[in-house]
């Protein structure tokens, strides 16, 4: 290897790769070499199409092959999911893995994988808040108004999502279980879809991702009532959260990259190293905070841990809740 590849590679994958075969390490200096399929659980035009196209337009670019986004939405993201895990582990297929990864490992109880085990954690990309949104007929502007109004008039309000076991479900869902009004939840086919019928005043709740929301919030199209998160968010300085209503609510949605268990380490450092450099990137990274998302990166362990966290604790919610998926 020349000095001046060994200085572009971090110690670790260094230490990796100087006690693989000469061929083995050209094939890493060269990777990728081919075009890379990027898979979505998820329908176009959600908050992972939107972030998705962010990265791998960069990727694209700076390493000379096409990322290619294969849109693969189904039983809750797990269609995509299995694709990539039975998928040939070389990196030229990984997967967008999400909040319903860890929301489904106790949502389906007949998965024909396990999501930890059979995955290898590339890296964390974005860390996305909900915000609680109605249309602006319903005559609330504040959560207590809401629980109010959800108390007084039960069963009356649906609540959108993008499908069961999603996120913006889950968020409702720990709604529900922390305050206990009802709400008559309407799954759709995709994020899109949702917005599309909760700005018609089809449905009138929805704990919706900003990078959706966010135009439609400015517009005044779509009322917020407050963020999912701890802190308020910097878009929306005056927007309360939902937590100083209903105290220790949090619900975020975040994404990031996984690959297939056997996926080499030297080929999963070397894909950590080129999207930690995406999210590095001053245009990438300014896009991501525009559109409300917090960008994460780091180390493929650090990612592991996150799933593996969430994975307990939406546990806790599908299991409270009773939900149960086919």
């Amino acid at each position: 290897m020349r000095r001046r590849d060994v200085l572009g590679l971090p110690l670790g994958l260094f230490g990796a790769a100087s006690g693989l075969p000469h061929v083995a390490r050209a094939q890493l200096q060269s990777f990728p070499s081919k075009p890379v399929r990027w898979v979505l659980g998820f329908a176009a035009g959600g908050t992972t199409d939107i972030v998705s196209r962010i990265v791998t337009q960069w990727l694209s670019e700076q390493l000379g092959q096409p990322f290619i986004i294969d849109t693969r939405p189904g039983a809750g993201t797990n269609l995509g999911t299995e694709s990539v895990i039975r998928s040939t582990p070389d990196g030229y297929t990984v997967l967008l893995a999400g909040t319903p990864n860890a929301i489904n490992a106790s949502l389906y109880p007949k998965l024909s994988f396990n999501f930890i085990r059979d995955t290898a954690p590339v890296v964390g990309i974005a860390a996305v808040p909900n915000v609680m949104v109605v249309h602006p007929s319903l005559p609330v502007k504040t959560v207590p108004e809401f629980l109010a109004y959800a108390k007084e008039h039960p069963g009356k309000v649906n609540m959108a999502s993008s499908g069961v076991g999603s996120t913006p479900h889950l968020a409702g869902e720990l709604f529900k279980m922390m305050t206990g009004v009802h709400v008559q939840h309407v799954p759709y086919r995709g994020a899109a879809q949702a917005v599309t019928d909760l700005l018609a005043g089809q449905v009138q709740l929805y704990f919706v991702t900003t990078p959706v929301s966010i135009e439609y919030i400015k517009a005044g199209r779509l009322r917020p009532l407050a963020a999912t998160t701890v802190s308020r968010l910097p878009e929306f300085p005056d927007l309360p959260t939902v937590g100083e209503s209903v105290p220790g609510y949090e619900a975020s949605a975040w994404y990031g990259v996984a690959a297939p268990k056997d996926t080499p380490p030297t080929v999963v450092d070397k894909l950590n190293r080129d999207i930690n450099a995406a999210l590095a990137d001053t245009k990438v990274r300014s896009r991501l905070v525009e559109l409300g998302c917090t960008p994460l990166g780091g180390t493929p362990a650090a990612f592991g841990k996150l799933i593996a966290d969430e994975t307990e604790k939406w546990g806790k919610v599908v299991q409270f809740a009773g939900l149960k998926a086919e």
